[in-house]
């Protein structure tokens, strides 16, 4: 068997394993970071209108075709006043002399850019760069020399490339997720030298992992966000896997088997299920390809190849580990600690067993009360109003919307080619939910004009994205009818709006080809159609689950602010997209390691009732610890500053931690005592198509029940 030999090859050519994987993982971490290719952070792709108008502004606007930055002034004694004046003009110089800005507007010299009652005003610079490819350092400087936080005349600055600056990446909620995990492995094994194990062996995956994003984003650009989240992941499966493995070699180390013996059983068994499953994560992820956005496709290779290399060290480098430590794995014991509750798993098996329908519909009903929410979600993408309160981003947002309605933050960039544009500009100016438009502005060579138009709701209303659909389905259409012009709704705002429909309209082709892919592995695991079928339908209800627990507290505001979230905001777009193939490969990781054994168990020549309770209890404590490793991982990131990141955190935590309790501890042992000898029915024709038939048919002695 390849895994035997894998196994056996590893544990006696150790230290050649062990420098291997060390070496170079520290060569793939230097080239990664010393040649890290630039993050993509474009939502606005494909034939979208929003991306169409981006291509328009490239062509005939150059220095307008990037994003923005806005000065917010608030003066009490009126913005005309001498004092205010010369603060302003002070920082529209030093804003104009500001890296990549290619232009300013101020408020003294452009209509419409000083409220009604004079106390309100704002200068917008337009920068020849996204605001991601803005230097961060370039925008602190100009925070650190112009904003002023109190006095009569109160600059405060606003815009993506601020909410940037803003918004540090990463911090130390990694390592609290680390520290929380050797936590909960110290009180699962209760022994110092088995707690490592996992952590050093998830530490090696992930770091050489996050090495091979770096370069491979000269070949497919990822988001300046997918390091974080494929190093969430990366370091919850890493951590989970190893565990499985550890726990399987503890076991059979107290059978009676030598170090070698063993670490060769524990990986044709538990490392044969890591395998499944680190492989069933990977194709769960590929399924955001069908979602045809770039920006997707490098996040589910960078979050794919995480998961990958934790997987080869597992399967590699563990084994290697392993033969280092011998029959000393619980060395260095915890007095207290790791000591196995298998009864109490068991008699909680037997107990959903004697009532399997009540113990089933009772699951299943807090699944759908907890998904319920989910019905309401709205998605969107966080701008300068969901930004925490004390940044100069959020208090820019408010002095805007006070001074000129909620929508000057979320300007809609039209922009036409072929003909007039101040036709389109009187339409739109008449539409209802419009609060103003700029006049139109023709480029140098005549070929397009541009407007832009404020709403009269905010980027997070869900008027706003009702406006936008107005303006090009009916409004513009009617103002171009019969002129041959053409004519585009973009910007920032119209690209989060264009994303979110791509998602909506792509995520049911998301969900067929993961669940599909996912069926086909986990019957080819387990041989069995109908534990498949079940395993597919609870980890639909799972994600839905987590889902609604997601809308409430995000955009309901249900304990929001107790879990860092400053306001109530709709779901950010690519949250659900990213969590629905990261969760469904997930829980597929449970139902492998539960199934798997339980099918052990069963070819040992033990009935199914008698099976299911053996396997749970085999499984529970490890399963119990793995899952909360990830929930810990997950849940640390809500200590960062990402409203984004934050969001995914919590949904992956939540779900993690429902589908270990009421989905592996109630309904799986509910539905397999109801289907009985039938769990394993699998057709003859389908059968023969299977790999490894003879393996899986042939009976296996039965397993010494260990503690």
């Amino acid at each position: 068997m390849r895994l035997a030999r894998l196994a056996r090859l590893c544990y006696r050519r150790r230290r050649l394993t062990v420098s291997a994987w060390i070496a170079g993982t520290i060569a793939v971490l230097v080239l990664g970071f010393g040649f890290a290719a630039d993050p993509l952070n474009d939502f606005s792709g494909g034939g979208s209108g929003s991306a169409k108008a981006e291509d328009l502004l490239k062509d005939h606007f150059p220095k307008q075709s990037g994003d923005s930055i806005t000065l917010a002034v608030r003066a009490g004694g009126g913005v005309r006043s001498p004092e205010a004046r010369a603060k302003v003009e002070q920082a529209v110089d030093r804003l104009a002399k500001t890296p990549h800005v290619s232009s300013v507007a101020s408020p003294y010299d452009a209509p419409g850019q000083i409220s009604p009652d004079g106390r309100t005003a704002f200068a917008t610079a337009d920068l020849d760069v996204i605001a991601n490819d803005m230097p961060v350092a370039d925008v602190k400087r100009l925070l650190d020399d112009v904003r002023t936080s109190s006095g009569p005349v109160r600059l405060e600055f606003g815009g993506a490339a601020v909410d940037t600056a803003e918004t540090p990446g990463g911090g130390s909620a990694e390592g609290i997720g680390v520290l929380a995990a050797v936590v909960i492995l110290l009180i699962a094994f209760g022994s110092l030298l088995a707690m490592g194990l996992p952590i050093v062996t998830a530490l090696l995956g992930i770091g050489s992992g996050l090495g091979l994003i770096a370069l491979l984003g000269h070949l497919l650009p990822a988001p300046s966000f997918s390091p974080i989240v494929a190093a969430l992941i990366g370091l919850g499966v890493g951590i989970d896997y190893a565990l499985f493995i550890v726990t399987r070699y503890r076991e059979e180390l107290h059978a009676g088997s030598d170090p070698e013996e063993a670490t060769v059983i524990s990986l044709t068994t538990a490392g044969r299920a890591v395998l499944f499953a680190g492989t069933t994560v990977v194709i769960a992820l590929m399924g955001l390809f069908v979602m045809q956005q770039k920006l997707l496709n490098g996040v589910a290779v960078a979050a794919g190849l995480a998961v990958l290399m934790t997987m080869l060290a597992a399967v590699t480098l563990l084994p290697a580990l392993l033969g280092f430590t011998g029959h000393a794995i619980d060395r260095f014991r915890v007095p207290g600690l790791g000591r196995a509750r298998r009864p109490l798993a068991e008699r909680w098996a037997r107990t959903v067993q004697r009532r399997p329908a009540l113990a089933g519909l009772c699951a299943t009903a807090v699944l759908l009360v907890l998904a319920a929410p989910a019905l309401s979600m709205r998605l969107s993408l966080p701008d300068s109003s969901t930004q925490p309160h004390d940044t100069s981003a959020y208090a820019s947002n408010k002095i805007l919307s006070e001074g000129f309605g909620p929508g000057t933050s979320a300007p809609l960039v039209i922009v036409t080619q072929g003909g007039d544009a101040r036709p389109v500009a009187d339409a739109v100016r008449s539409t209802p939910g419009v609060a103003a438009v700029q006049p139109p502005r023709t480029s140098r060579d005549g070929a397009a004009s541009m407007l832009i138009a404020f709403p009269k709701t905010g980027a997070q209303d869900e008027a706003t994205p009702r406006l936008v659909h107005t303006l090009r389905d009916k409004v513009i259409p009617g103002a171009i009818a019969g002129t041959g012009m053409k004519a585009y709704v973009g910007g920032p705002n119209a690209a989060a709006i264009d994303f979110a429909d791509s998602v909506s309209t792509r995520l049911p082709w998301l969900i067929a080809v993961v669940v599909g892919l996912s069926l086909l592995l986990l019957v080819a695991l387990v041989r069995s159609v109908t534990v498949a079928l079940q395993a597919a339908l609870m980890n639909l209800l799972s994600i839905a689950a987590a889902y609604g627990v997601l809308t409430a507290v995000v955009q309901w505001g249900w304990a929001g602010r107790a879990l860092g979230f400053p306001t109530d905001m709709p779901v950010t777009t690519w949250v659900p997209l990213m969590m629905f193939p990261i969760l469904f490969g997930l829980s597929m990781d449970y139902e492998v390691f539960l199934v798997s054994r339980i099918r052990e168990v069963h070819r040992s020549g033990v009935a199914t009732r008698e099976a299911v309770a053996q396997g749970l209890s085999r499984t529970a404590r490890v399963i119990t610890a793995a899952a909360a490793i990830m929930v810990m991982v997950f849940l640390s990131v809500l200590l960062g500053a990402d409203i984004a990141v934050k969001q995914i955190g919590l949904g992956l935590g939540v779900a993690i931690l429902i589908d270990a309790t009421i989905v592996r501890m109630v309904l799986v042992p509910a539905l397999m005592e109801l289907f009985g000898e039938a769990n394993w029915w699998l057709p003859g024709p389908l059968a023969r198509l299977m790999p490894g038939r003879a393996e899986h048919e042939a009976p296996r002695p039965r397993l010494p029940v260990s503690g």
